[in-house]
């Protein structure tokens, strides 16, 4: 038996109909280089929540994104996000997005970068100066981000995306490279912003932040494999493990029955 081509994220009734979820993607498809990506993905992801996005690299996560911020053409389906199309102008000041290039100026110091981006959101530089405490880059504020780790510069794009306070936040694998108490730190701010009314679209390929989110959208090979809570996905495969859970879920979604070696990647 093939794997689902779609899925419909059900957390919770009141959610499932919700008319106005943050993104509702119907019937996805992404087609590069005579290849599909994106297999008619169907989903909702709700306001106030993080949505989790989990799966081995090359499943399909950073294209699922690119085509809720509208920057990846998309082949059929559609994606709508917070009631416009995917990509509409209007859409601009309403969205972030954090990728896994960092996407700042490494010409310019970490103040400088933030405050640029203050300007073009209209924001005071007071509140360029808080993003940068609110992602503990404060005492690196005058360092030239050329000079910074990996995480650091995503830690600075992180901040710029905050900017605005955007309804949606999409972020791909903002915890690369960090260390474990700052991944800790981050994923109280990710909750707080949740629990302020922002939706939070959140990719990884580390299944020990899977409990960190609500909802949970599985991926492997541009196909979502499945979408719940954490606890539903518990109780659906009989472990407390989210690792063994999502071993599991593969498994019983492939072919032949068994876990393909590829999907041991995400459960590290």
């Amino acid at each position: 038996m093939n794997p689902p081509t779609t899925a419909v994220l059900d957390p919770e009734p009141a959610l499932a109909y919700d008319p106005t979820p943050a993104v509702r993607a119907r019937g996805l498809t992404v087609d590069l280089g005579g290849k599909r990506i994106l297999h008619g993905l169907t989903f909702d992801a709700p306001a106030g929540r993080i949505t989790g996005l989990l799966g081995p690299s090359g499943c399909g996560k950073t294209t699922l994104m690119r085509c809720v911020v509208g920057v990846q053409q998309i082949s059929a389906g559609t994606v709508g996000v917070l009631g416009e199309p995917s990509g509409a102008p209007a859409l601009r000041s309403r969205v972030g997005y954090v990728t896994q290039a960092a996407s700042v100026y490494t010409d310019l110091t970490v103040r400088d970068n933030v405050r640029y981006f203050a300007a073009i959101y209209g924001v005071s530089p007071r509140a360029a100066d808080r993003a940068l405490v609110d992602v503990d880059l404060a005492d690196r504020a005058g360092q030239m981000v050329r000079t910074l780790s990996g995480g650091q510069r995503t830690r600075v794009s992180l901040a710029c995306a905050l900017l605005a306070a955007p309804e949606l936040l999409v972020l791909d694998e903002p915890t690369v490279g960090l260390d474990p108490v700052l991944r800790r730190e981050l994923w109280v701010r990710f909750h707080a912003l949740a629990e302020a009314g922002t939706a939070l679209l959140v990719s990884s390929h580390v299944m020990d932040e899977a409990g960190q989110c609500d909802n949970l959208l599985l991926m492997r090979e541009g196909r979502i494999v499945a979408a719940d809570t954490p606890a539903a996905l518990r109780t659906q495969t009989g472990t407390q493990d989210l690792e063994e859970a999502f071993l599991l879920v593969i498994r019983d979604a492939s072919p032949n029955g068994t876990t393909p070696d590829g999907a041991q990647e995400v459960a590290r």
